[in-house]
C-alpha cells in the first residue's frame, strides 16, 4: 500500500504520464528525423532534383531499381571493311562474331554481299538472293534471320543465313512488303518495327518465329521508319526513327505481354537512321543524324530503360549514321555507315567504362 495520500498518488500519476508523452513526443522526432536523412540520400535533395539527364519518363519498362549505367564508353577502331557499306542487316553470331549482308556499296548501289566479323576482321561469306539495303536482322537459334529489305522495290521476304555453311536460304513472310524496318530478338522471337511498304511508312511490330506466321502484335502511335530498337528487360525500347519529313525524338516501351506501347521518354534531339544495342541491362543509342540527309552526329547515347533516362557517354571518331550497331559479348561492334555523303569501312569497339 502507498503512503502517499490520494492527492500525492494523483499528482504522481499526471507526472509519470507527462513524462510518457515527453517520451513519446520525442520518438517522433527522431523518426522524422531517420526519415529526412533517407529521402535526401536516395532522392539527391529535400527536393527530390534528379541527377542530370536528358528526360525522365513517367513510366518504368522493367521492375525494381534502376539499372546501372556506364557514365563513360570508350570507341576503339578495330578493323576495317573491304569495301565500304550503309544500311546492312547485321547480328551476332555467338558472342564474338558478327553477320553483315547486304547494304549500300560505296556507288550507293544494293548489294548482296555477305560478310562475318571476327574481332573486326572481315571474311566473305556468300551472298544473299538478290542484292538489297535498308532490311535488318536477328539471330534466333544460331541462324541468322533477314527481314524485308529492298533494292527498287521493298520486299516480304524473310530469309535464313545459316553460318557454318554460310547458305541462304527462305524462311517465310512479312505480313506486307517492308524497307527501312527495325529489328531486335527478345525471347526467341524476332520483333520487326515500323518500316516502308514502297508507298507509306508503317506502325506495326510484327513478331516472328522460326516455322510460324509472321503477325501484327502491336502498333506504334505514329508510323516510322529507321527507328532504332532494342530488347532489355523483357520488352522493347524504341528511339527516334522518321516520321514524314521529320524525324522523332520519342523513346517508347513495347510490352510484348500486352501489346502496350508507352512512351517512357524523349531524344535530346529528333534523331533517325541511328543504330541501338544492348549491354547488360542499358540500351546504346549510336549515332545517326536529323531530319534532313547528310547531317550524321557523332554521339553515343545511354538509355536508361527503368525511367528512359537518357545520358551523353561517349563520341564516335567521325559523325556516323546508317551503321550497324550489334552487341557482341562485352561490347559493342559498330561497322560501315554513312558520313559525309559517302559509305564507310572503319569497324569500331564500344565499351563502357
Amino acid at each position: 500500500m502507498s503512503l502517499l495520500d490520494p492527492g500525492s498518488r494523483r499528482a504522481d500519476r499526471g507526472a509519470r504520464a507527462a513524462e510518457l508523452r515527453r517520451r513519446r513526443i520525442g520518438l517522433g522526432a527522431g523518426l522524422g528525423l531517420v526519415l529526412v536523412v533517407v529521402v535526401v540520400i536516395v532522392g539527391g535533395g529535400l527536393g527530390g532534383r534528379a541527377s542530370p539527364g536528358v528526360a525522365v519518363g513517367p513510366h518504368a519498362v522493367g521492375a525494381g531499381a534502376a539499372a546501372p549505367v556506364a557514365r563513360r564508353v570508350r570507341v576503339s577502331p578495330i578493323g576495317s571493311l573491304a569495301t565500304p557499306v550503309q544500311d546492312p542487316a547485321a547480328a551476332a553470331i555467338g558472342s564474338d562474331r558478327v553477320a553483315l549482308l547486304g547494304g549500300l556499296d560505296r556507288s550507293a548501289r544494293s548489294t548482296a554481299a555477305v560478310l562475318e566479323l571476327s574481332a573486326g576482321r572481315p571474311a566473305a561469306r556468300g551472298a544473299l538472293p538478290a542484292a538489297q539495303h535498308d532490311a535488318q536482322a536477328a539471330t534466333l537459334g544460331g541462324a541468322v534471320y533477314v527481314f524485308g529489305g529492298g533494292d527498287l522495290a521493298s520486299y516480304d521476304h524473310i530469309l535464313r543465313y545459316d553460318p557454318p555453311t554460310a547458305a541462304v536460304s527462305a524462311a517465310g513472310r512479312l505480313p506486307s512488303p517492308a524497307s527501312d524496318v527495325a529489328v531486335a530478338e527478345l525471347g526467341g522471337t524476332a520483333y520487326v518495327v515500323g518500316g516502308y511498304d514502297g508507298r507509306l511508312a508503317l506502325d506495326t511490330i510484327v513478331a516472328w518465329r522460326p516455322g510460324g506466321p509472321a503477325r501484327v502484335v502491336g502498333h506504334l502511335p505514329t508510323a516510322v521508319r529507321y527507328a532504332a530498337v532494342a530488347a532489355v528487360a523483357g520488352k522493347l525500347v524504341i528511339a527516334g526513327g522518321s516520321e514524314g519529313v521529320g524525324a522523332s525524338d520519342a523513346i517508347e516501351s513495347f510490352d510484348p505481354s500486352t501489346g502496350a506501347v508507352t512512351r517512357i521518354g524523349r531524344l535530346p534531339g529528333r534523331l533517325t537512321h541511328a543504330g541501338a544495342a544492348t549491354l547488360g541491362s542499358v540500351v546504346y543509342l549510336v549515332g545517326g543524324r536529323g531530319p534532313s540527309a547528310d547531317t550524321p552526329v557523332a554521339r553515343i547515347l545511354s538509355i536508361d530503360p527503368a525511367d528512359g533516362r537518357v545520358r551523353r557517354v561517349g563520341r564516335l571518331p567521325k559523325p556516323l549514321s546508317d551503321a550497324a550497331v550489334v552487341a557482341a559479348g562485352d561490347h559493342l561492334v559498330v561497322a560501315g555507315g554513312r558520313s559525309g555523303g559517302a559509305a564507310q569501312s572503319a569497324v569500331y569497339a564500344v565499351r563502357p567504362s
